[in-house]
């Protein structure tokens, strides 16, 4: 960890004296009448399948109606998928604890099933779990643009840019994605953003007869979570942020993206040394004998697949130097996926192999999941337009950070979006109670520490920061460590955190 880390973190706590020097935070939460206008209550029932994870017992599920429009409340609504996991030790619920994915995209009805068991142990049956699928995401009401195949595989409907550096098809691409959404998209499109998820939240609230909320938020999560925070300072009982973005209103999504490159480049030593641990030898996924020469490696193979594609097992879908690369990214959220992307680069590699693509590369995505993902950050904030430079500011990134090859500082959809109103981000600020627990990897390919340092500086006494001596993308009971998991669990049974930023070594 650098000085200067140490020293903005004032990570002056040791895993031992996090747990010893805390300060209370949240009293017992009244729950005896709801706050702001009255909605009806939530019908559970039995949850249907929910992909990708098998249901808990007990998981129910319901549908919970929402204005399209909050400028209009009685005119159309729409619905959002919401979910519970009841505490199975109700003499010792305090409240209820919302969950929040991440993405934008990410299904809260289904992170609340994968995590669900482990937050109802972690937190001692301290609360009723919810979680919700955000406006056009999951099981809640959807919308498409009608976004051509071509264009919703991952590697093109983020902006990769040509082998040579060049971003005209990905500016004509972007021009044609805005296009379709302003014609076809219709006023869901236009209402996925996340002010509306945190109206939808606080709409979730009251349906439920809570006066506050707990939450835990990852990733994109986090900052709906701090929006809604912000927003409804009185309705929050504990906050916990994992996994945080950059929160400047100006830039948000925008942001977001161009802190990827350096993110990537702190986060990439983690694969090589792993990759060039003898360890692997047996495995026979040693990529290099020394860490310094697998990026070489990787770069070198990234060039010669965009020059010639390998075909994999995928029909018609090769492996091209981006999607290597959009493979790398994926596999920096954690550390258990470095064998899969070592085995990704020993096949291609090998002259007779045919790689089998990860499942996210290996075909297009659902038109509603990149009508969504797109609209929610062009939604949110207004990007540059096409004519303010992309082409340089590629350039410049390509040549700084190659493993990212100037994706994060180039074109998408954004510069060319119809906005259904001005986008009117929220500026997050240290007004509001000190209720707020943050819980950061120091090497997040996705949502970097110099990103979560801005959060936590705008936040000011609101918030403590507890850094995890990792790399990855999730550290409460995902990537982190047995002390940060620690002192997350902790202040949401106890109200407790440290009473100064604190760092958890590995």
């Amino acid at each position: 960890m650098t000085t200067w880390t140490r020293k903005a973190l004032l990570l002056t706590v040791s895993a031992a004296a996090a747990a010893s020097t805390l300060t209370a935070v949240g009293a017992p939460v009244a729950h005896s009448r709801p706050a702001g206008p009255a909605v009806p209550p939530i019908g559970w029932g039995p949850c249907g399948p929910i992909p990708g994870t098998p249901v808990p017992d007990g998981q129910q599920c319901a549908t919970l109606r929402v204005p399209l429009d909050y400028r209009a409340p009685g005119g159309r609504t729409l619905d959002v998928a919401v979910t519970r996991l009841r505490t199975d030790r109700p003499e010792a619920r305090r409240g209820t604890l919302l969950v929040l994915a991440g993405g934008p995209g990410g299904s809260g009805v289904q992170r609340l099933a994968q995590k669900g068991e482990a937050l109802r142990t972690a937190t001692e049956g301290a609360y009723d779990l919810v979680s919700l699928d955000p406006r056009g995401v999951g099981g809640s009401t959807r919308a498409n643009c009608g976004i051509p195949e071509a264009d919703r595989h991952l590697v093109t409907l983020r902006s990769w840019p040509a082998a040579d550096g060049s971003i005209t098809e990905n500016t004509e691409r972007a021009r044609r994605t805005a296009a379709s959404c302003a014609r076809d998209g219709g006023p869901e499109t236009a209402s996925f953003s996340t002010r509306n998820q945190a109206r939808d939240m606080d709409r979730l609230r009251a349906a439920l007869g809570e006066r506050k909320l707990s939450i835990w938020a990852h990733s994109y999560g986090s900052y709906a979570g701090a929006v809604y925070a912000q927003e409804h300072p009185g309705r929050v009982d504990r906050l916990v942020l994992d996994s945080v973005g950059d929160p400047d209103p100006t830039r948000v999504g925008y942001g977001w993206m161009a802190n990827v490159g350096p993110a990537v480049a702190r986060r990439f030593p983690d694969f090589a040394a792993w990759a060039a641990d003898p360890a692997r030898e047996a495995e026979g996924l040693r990529l290099a004998r020394h860490a310094e020469d697998v990026e070489p490696l990787f770069l070198a193979l990234a060039r010669e697949l965009d020059r010639d594609p390998k075909e994999s097992e995928t029909p018609g879908v090769p492996l091209t130097g981006n999607r290597l690369r959009q493979a790398l990214q994926n596999a920096l959220m954690s550390d258990q996926a470095f064998a899969s992307l070592a085995r990704l680069i020993r096949s291609a590699q090998d002259p007779e192999g045919r790689p089998v693509l990860p499942p996210e590369l290996a075909g297009a995505m659902p038109d509603e999941d990149a009508t969504l993902t797109m609209a929610v950050i062009c939604n949110d904030v207004r990007w540059p337009g096409p004519g303010s430079g992309y082409a340089g500011r590629v350039a410049a990134d390509r040549a700084r950070y190659p493993l990212t090859a100037g994706l994060p500082a180039n074109i998408s959809p954004c510069a060319f979006w119809k906005y259904d109103e001005e986008p009117r981000p929220t500026r997050i600020t240290d007004e509001g109670p000190s209720n707020v627990l943050m819980i950061q990897s120091l090497r997040d390919p996705a949502t970097p520490l110099a990103g979560a340092l801005k959060m936590r500086s705008a936040l000011g006494e609101r918030a403590r920061m507890v850094t995890v001596e990792r790399g990855g993308h999730g550290m409460y009971l995902g990537n982190g460590n047995a002390c940060g998991d620690r002192v997350v669990s902790d202040f949401l049974v106890t109200g407790k955190r440290p009473a100064r930023d604190a760092h958890c070594p590995n």
